[in-house]
């Protein structure tokens, strides 16, 4: 039982490493575009043309919001995310497990189906509409809406890595420094 409760999280944590070190290459892309956006906006007033264009900054938001949508995922793995630490820290590693499996079943996965559930219809009416900006020279929108759901999905699948996690810490806690068979 015990190999089985981890080989999932081996699994899950795998794909969302892998993802989320791959979507972090879009924060240099992201910097590279605006950055070309600003020097053509600027080359273009000296030239007497405009050279920039609303998709160069819609291609920024976009790339913005998918390094944020689907970084979340690894950022929950890697235990980066915003945590409120009064008390947390000064817990035992099993206490500590015991919270995060409560927050895990109560409040995390709950709120992904909810939020899934809820976007869901919005997303498929923009893909129905074949979305697009209404600024000219704007970007298709369906694309990056669907972003919204695929987050929900890969934060509810590191979620349930998290859970197993949590409970094999509670389940079969590790010794501490020192002990074990000896």
């Amino acid at each position: 039982m015990q190999r089985l409760l981890l080989a999932i999280p081996r699994a899950i944590d795998a794909l969302t490493v892998r993802l989320g070190q791959a979507v972090a290459w879009l924060s240099l892309v992201m910097v590279l575009i605006g950055a070309g956006n600003a020097v053509l906006r600027y080359l273009g007033r000296f030239v007497g043309h405009n050279l920039s264009s609303n998709a160069f900054i819609e291609a920024q938001w976009y790339l913005f919001s998918a390094l944020f949508l689907l970084g979340a995922a690894w950022t929950l793995q890697q235990d980066r995310h915003v945590r409120v630490d009064v008390l947390y820290g000064r817990l035992s590693p099993r206490a500590r497990a015991a919270i995060d499996l409560a927050g895990t079943v109560l409040f995390l996965l709950p709120f992904c189906a909810f939020a899934t559930w809820v976007s869901f219809p919005s997303v498929a009416e923009s893909w129905r509409l074949r979305e697009v900006s209404p600024d000219p020279g704007g970007l298709p929108r369906y694309p990056v809406k669907a972003l919204v759901i695929v987050a929900w999905w890969l934060l509810i699948a590191q979620g349930v890595s998290q859970l197993c996690k949590h409970l094999s810490a509670l389940l079969w806690p590790a010794p501490a420094a020192g002990e074990g068979p000896g």
